[in-house]
Order: structure tokens, then sequence, then C-alpha cells
């Protein structure tokens, strides 16, 4: 595939507006106005192109305005007017290179899983103690991002640390294109650090994995009733205390894939029905979005497969205030910042790169 050109990313943004002309049409339509499933599908793609849109406009406009100036030197005997021509021509050159760029990237499909809801699973690493308080920091930086984001997080299960922490914590992230963002913290967070147990002031290295999984719905796994094992047991707190006397937390176990699924948060056995279907569900269609994960990890450093647990992706130094992320070889000493969830920069350079990527898979 070659580059596209100015004049195929005209032609392509001109079928773009025709379409988002044509959706706004349809949407002004009475039968479709008083059909809500099909108004808000309509909504939704055309607000999905509207930055399209602002963008085509842009573009058309530095076009026009490059024949404007062009017009002038060609025509115009003032000297004065054409030495001003000039000058716009190089500016208007230029911000029509950096307007082709920003589109070429546009232009690559968004990945459909992008705009869905995510489960988050930390589980401590090697580092024993450590790295259960570290998958704790964790766990903190990733509600405090969430709660920037005004996204909404439910916990699913949880199994805390002996010295605090936790070695195992799942949840879920319900928002708007939360799996776009939150994709790129798949893989291990190591910790460097001297723990608070440690006496000699020695710095210790722990680890924490990070599995990060578009949540899956009923539209992509069909889950059936007769395939699940469903068990319920009381829920129990720290140090083995029974959080209530009744059989609220629910244990499913697949039996086609073995799959097993707890989910203790609720006092409702109900609702801890609901959101351990919810992550069967996802564990389930784990199994066949990794074999797309492990397709496109292979050409790109910014993700890692869910398979690959052992994938090395970002350092914590505490001693330093540093954190690297290895991907992109991106270094930063604002340590405190981000693990109070100010993750937003790196994740936004990760954005760029698979970007980039992206980019030349197209162009390959």
């Amino acid at each position: 595939m070659h580059a596209i050109k100015g004049a195929d990313m005209l032609e392509k943004l001109e079928d773009i507006y025709k379409r988002w002309k044509a959706i706004e049409d349809e949407m002004n339509q009475p039968e479709v106005m008083s059909d809500m499933k099909r108004y808000i599908k309509l909504n939704k793609d055309y607000k999905d192109l509207q930055p399209m849109i602002n963008a085509y406009h842009k573009y058309k406009n530095i076009l026009d305005n490059i024949d404007s100036a062009r017009d002038i030197l060609k025509n115009e005997k003032d000297d004065e007017f054409r030495d001003l021509a000039k000058e716009e021509l190089i500016d208007l050159t230029r911000d029509r290179g950096a307007m082709e760029e920003k589109i070429r990237i546009m232009l690559i499909p968004a990945d459909p899983q992008d705009g869905k809801n995510s489960i988050v699973e930390i589980r401590a690493g090697a580092g024993g103690d450590e790295a259960s308080i570290f998958a704790g920091d964790l766990y903190r930086m990733y509600l405090k991002y969430c709660e920037n984001k005004k996204w909404k997080v439910e916990p699913v299960s949880e199994t805390e640390g002996t010295a605090g922490g936790f070695k195992e914590v799942i949840f879920n992230v319900i928002g708007n294109d939360v799996y776009g963002r939150l994709k790129y913290e798949s893989g291990v967070h190591r910790v460097q650090r001297v723990p608070k147990t440690e006496t000699q002031g020695r710095v210790h290295t722990s680890a924490a994995s990070v599995v990060v999984l578009p949540e899956a719905d009923e539209f992509d796994v069909e889950v059936k009733q007769e395939d699940i094992r469903r068990d319920t047991y009381c829920s129990s707190g720290p140090g083995g205390q029974s959080v209530n006397t009744t059989y609220s937390a629910v244990r499913l176990t697949h039996v086609p894939t073995g799959i097993v699924v707890t989910c203790q948060d609720q006092k409702s056995q109900i609702k801890n029905y609901e959101k351990a279907l919810t992550v069967l569900r996802t564990r389930i269609y784990e199994m066949e979005y990794k074999k797309y994960l492990d397709d496109i990890s292979s050409k790109r450093k910014t993700m890692v497969s869910t398979g690959d647990r052992s994938a090395k992706i970002r350092t914590y130094n505490w001693p330093q205030g540093r954190v690297t992320d290895h991907r992109i070889n991106l270094t930063m000493y604002n340590l405190q910042n981000i693990i109070n969830g100010d993750i937003d920069e790196v994740i936004d350079k990760l954005q760029i790169a698979e970007n980039a990527e992206r980019l030349k898979e197209e162009l390959s």
C-alpha cells in the first residue's frame, strides 16, 4: 500500500463528509426518530465522524488558501502583495503537511475494541509481601486515574496480602473509550525501592502483573446456562472473618473450558452472579482475543499479548523518583505524580508510538 496523496486524501474526506451528511439526514427522518435503538446507533456514528469532518473543513480551507496564494503569485504585479503571498504560501504548505500527517493517522481504522469497558486484573508477582504492597499501589494508581477520567469502577474480587496490598485484585472499569486507554497497562510492572520490612536499607526489586481485557458482552460470546456450574458460599473478609452469614458469594465454572470465576464483592447473590458472568464471558472471549493480541504484539512494541505474563513494560524506581516505560524508552522523573494516577502523559506517548506503528503497517 502506498502513502495517501493529497488528491486521494481529499477524495476520501469528501466521501466521509457525504456519509456524515447522509447520517444527519437519516436521523431527521420521523421513522428513525421514533426507533430509539436505530437513532442511538446513528447518533454514535455521527459523533464518531465529527473529528474527521472538522479535519476535512480545516484541510479544505488550507488547500483553498494555497490556491489563492498561487493565484496572486501568478497574476499580481504588485511586489509587496507577491512577497506577502510567498510568505503565506510557505506557512500554508507547512500546515498542509502537518494536517495530512494527522489525517493519515485518523484514516487508519480504529480498533473496534477501544470503545469497550474493561476488566483489569492485578496480581502480585516475585517479591513476597513487597510485591503484594506494590500491587496495592498499582490498584490505587488506577482508581485515581479512573476517578480523574470520571470512569466508574466496580470491584469484582480481591485477595489481600499478609502485610497489606493484594495478592490479586480484579475490577471492572466502565466509561468512554476505557479499553483504548487502559490496554497499554497490560504487562509486568516492576518496582525498585527499600521495603518497610528491610532493616539494612537495601533496595529490593519486586513485580506485579497487570492484564487489561475488553469487556465482552452477549453479542461477543454466547454462554449457555447448561455449560455453567454454579456454587454459592459465604463471603469471607481479612483473617477469615465472615462478611455475612448468607451464601452471597458466587463461583461459576464453565465446564467446556474449565474456566472458574468467583465474585464476593456484593451482599446480593444475584449481583455477584451478574458480575461473575461478565468476567466469565470476558475470560472465554480472551481465549479468542489472545490470538489477535499475539498477532499485533509481534508487530507493535506498544502492545503485549495477554498470554505473555513475563513481558516487563515499566519500572518504578523510588530512590531516583524515576519511571521508565521500556517499550518506547521513555523515562520520566515524576514517580509520585504517576503513582497518584497521573498516567495520561505516558499513555498519550504510547498511543502516538502505536499510531506511528499502525501507519507503518498501512504503508508497507
